[in-house]
This record gives structure tokens, sequence and C-alpha cells, in this order.
């Protein structure tokens, strides 16, 4: 437990009342400038509401240049991000923006792009992506203009043209693709839903996994020796239900019917320390809906619980939403199931979260309603501190409103929305007459729709048949 334990002060938080004592470590490196020697200094801290970081200063005592940079520290994301926002008031130039060096940034209407690792990871806006490019590329001009002055010539005009775009003279898009997941764009309508804002996550590809440093096992397995290949003929002489960790269950020795009783167990890591931990699983049926696997993770060395829903059966033929008024205490109680495809709107509070933020959880309206305050706050909090009178004006107000529709002094309509069609809300009538309350509507899938969740190439019916057309063929040609 004592090295759990340090594990997870590796990145403490970055508070002068809690930590008081953060101690930068030294490193003797090289100075690019001068090529003497130098001091860098790493912080290895916590920034409240975002992530690990790793904080790098630089300095040379013999030529007087200095160096910051910020890292991420923390896992990759899953998934990589694209942000697409349109750029259209001097308000959008002030966008906050968190930019990792796998970042790279494109500008649609100059045609214009930073390719990733090109720049070191920063904390910027978007004024100041266009500053630093300028700055770029103002840089050797006097030279150039001398030895290459058709180029020089070229370079002025798309300056002229960068910095017609901080002028604003027409709207411009800009958009962020990030492939480790570690980047930001700041809302400056937050909480209200970001109408200038588009953010898609995708999958990474192969080349994208290795340019992070992501190998799968095949990848990096060394070639195997003589010696190894005999030791693996012996172990595959040894039967399968002897040896292997997983061994199979013998028919009838436990029914299917039972698992719904059994409470599964396995070793994971906390997503917030790191340190190794049990997930709880059981398999149950709602009434009146389906089956859900319900999954609980604690963690005993930072305290950390979490609990996650996924829907036992596939996606349903059509989506559903779901409208609910909360009109008094009684509504709180409401049992919710919610997916990790369901989108969630408040409208007396004209918000929105989306369909990915609060993830699969089986929970009640009130649980939900404290869910996504957490998820607003640790979402909006990162620039809390530097954010302008107006911006904490209205995050004051909105906060004060939701924490009276949770303390019940305030009725709201909770609309969610779930393409897959696997969230549910309960009934207050268990007579079978109408919920007046409960509206529930279920819908058609658009075409994107069901090309976000992968349906339009998914063939469930007669996809045997083209392989055997295609071997068919293939014979035929021989």
């Amino acid at each position: 437990m004592e090295t759990i334990a340090e594990q997870s002060d590796v990145f403490p938080k970055l508070n002068v009342e809690e930590e008081p004592e953060l101690s930068a470590t030294e490193v003797e490196s090289m100075c690019m400038n001068c090529h003497e020697n130098g001091t860098t200094r790493l912080l290895l801290t916590q920034i409240p509401f975002y992530k690990e970081v790793v904080i790098m200063s630089f300095s040379c005592d013999h030529c007087g240049y200095e160096n910051n940079e910020i890292q991420p520290g923390g896992e990759i994301a899953p998934k990589g991000i694209e942000f697409r926002t349109e750029i259209v008031t001097p308000r959008d130039l002030n966008r906050r923006v968190v930019k990792s060096d796998f970042s790279c940034i494109r500008i649609e209407e100059l045609d214009f792009e930073i390719p990733a690792q090109s720049q070191k990871g920063e904390v910027t806006t978007v004024e100041g992506i266009i500053d630093r490019v300028v700055r770029g590329l103002d840089q050797d001009q006097p030279v150039r203009r001398i030895q290459h002055p058709e180029a020089a010539e070229q370079i002025d005009a798309f300056i002229s043209n960068l910095q017609k775009l901080k002028e604003l003279e027409r709207p411009f898009t800009l958009t962020l693709t990030d492939i480790s997941g570690n980047s930001f764009v700041e809302n400056p309508n937050a909480p209200q839903k970001d109408l200038a804002t588009t953010i898609s996550y995708f999958q990474r590809t192969k080349e994208q996994n290795h340019m992070l440093g992501i190998f799968a096992h095949d990848e990096v397995a060394d070639k195997p020796s003589n010696d190894a290949v005999e030791e693996s003929v012996k172990l595959e002489s040894v039967p399968e239900e002897v040896d292997s960790l997983l061994k199979p269950i013998r028919e009838g020795a436990w029914p299917l019917e039972e698992l719904q009783g059994e409470v599964l167990q396995f070793q994971t890591h906390c997503p917030e320390c790191a340190a190794a931990c049990d997930t709880n699983m059981k398999v149950t049926t709602i009434p009146h809906f389906k089956e859900v696997v319900i999954m609980a993770t604690v963690c005993d060395n930072c305290g950390l619980r979490t609990n996650e829903v996924k829907p036992g059966g596939g996606i349903e033929e059509q989506g559903v939403k779901i409208e609910v008024s909360v009109r008094g205490r009684i509504d709180f109680a409401r049992d919710v199931l919610k997916s990790e495809s369901c989108s969630l709107h408040i409208r007396e509070l004209e918000c929105e979260v989306g369909a990915g933020a609060l993830g699969g959880r089986f929970t009640t309206i009130e649980g939900l309603l404290t869910a996504m305050r957490e998820q607003l706050v640790e979402s909006t909090g990162m620039f809390m501190d530097s954010n302008d009178a107006e911006t904490k004006e209205r995050m004051d107000k909105f906060f004060g409103e939701l924490d009276a529709a949770i303390a019940g002094d305030k009725p709201l309509t909770i609309v969610m929305d779930d393409p897959t069609g696997n969230s549910y809300v309960q009934s207050l009538n268990d007579d079978g007459t109408p919920d007046t309350a409960l509206r529930i509507i279920r819908y058609h899938r658009s075409y994107d729709q069901n090309e976000e969740l992968g349906l339009n190439d998914m063939k469930t019916e007669n996809y045997g048949e083209e392989a055997k057309t295609e071997e068919a063929d293939k014979k035929e040609n021989c």
C-alpha cells in the first residue's frame, strides 16, 4: 500500500493551500542556443478541472536564453478529437485553446495547416495561434527580401491575409485535430450549447498509434528463438482445461439463469490514481424494459467510486426521446437508465449535455441532475479564475438556478434523446395508466445517426452469400 500511495502523489494538485511545498526537479541540460550547459526545471502537477501535466522551464546563465512548455502527463485518451469552430465575432478570437504536441490546426479559408508536432503544446487563444504563425513567418523576412524577393513578397501577402483574419473582415473556420485527444477549445457560452463548434471523436489508425508510441503486442514481440519454439510446443501439449487461466464451464454445472444472481469481479486500475482495484459486474433486469449490465468500481487507495451501465441487448429498431416533467420531490425518485449514446437537455435552463459526457449510468432524476452539475463544473472550471465579469456572472446565475432545481424549488423539463433506444425513465403509475408527467416518443433514425452508430455498413441478412459468390468466381477464373 505504501508503493500505491507514492504513485498517487506523483502529480500533486496545483493548490498552494493543500500542497504548499511543491518543489521542481532541476536537471542540467545543454542550451540549444549557445551549446553551454543550462538548467531545466520540471514540475509534475495536476491542474484542477483538467488533468495531470508536466511543466518544464529552461534557462541558460551563459546567453540568457529561456524556454517554457507544458506536456500532458496523464493517459492518452481512447479516441482522437476534432474541434471545428466558426470564428465570427471578436469574442470568438478570445476563445482559450489547450493544444498538445500532436494537435494539427487548419484554417479552411486560407488552405493553411499547422502540422502535428511542429509546435510545442501550450495554452493560448485563437488570436494567439494566428499571432504565433505571423511571428514565425515574419522572423526571417529581412534576409529573405534580399536573397529571395519573390518568395518574400508571397509571404508578405499571406501575412496580410492572416492579419485580415484577426480583423474579422470575413468569418473563417478553425479546425483543431488531436490524435491524442488531449486538446480543448473553450465554449464562451457555457453552460449553453456552443452553436459555433462541432466536436467529433474518431478511432486512431495504426500509424497514428505508432506516432503516439502505442503498439500492439504482436508488433513489439521479438521473434521466438528455437528454445522458445520448443517450449511453446510443450505448452501446447498441456490440455487447455488444465493450463488455462479461464477454465471452461462444464455443461450443466452452472446454468446461465443463475448469472443474474451472481456478482462477477475482475481486477482493473483506478482511472484517478492508477492503483490496482476491483470492478464488480452484475446482470440485472429492469422491469418493463430489458436486461442491463451494471459495473461499479471502488478504489481503496483514493476512495474513487464509479458506476457504469451497459445495455444487455443490441440497438433498437427505433430511437427514443423521453420528456419528463419534474414538478415535485416525488419525480426526483424516478429510476433513470441513461445509455452512453443518450444526450440530455433541460429546457428551462437552456442547458444541453452531449451524449458521451456522463457515460452510461443507472440512477435517479436527482442523481442525474447532480451528475450534470459536477460535469459542468469540471468542464467549465478550468478557466474559472480567469473569466471576465460577464462570464462569471452568467455561470453563477446558472448554477444558482440549477441548485434551486436540485433542491426542488424550480420546475424542470428534462429531455433525453437516445438514437439507440436503450434509455429508460420509470413511470410512477404501476397500474398501466398513462403517466401525465412522462412522454415517450419513438422515431426513425436519420442517415447520419445510423452512420455514427456504424449501422449503414452493417449487413445482418444473407451476409454469407457475397463471400460464397466471390469464392465461386475465383474458382471459375482459376
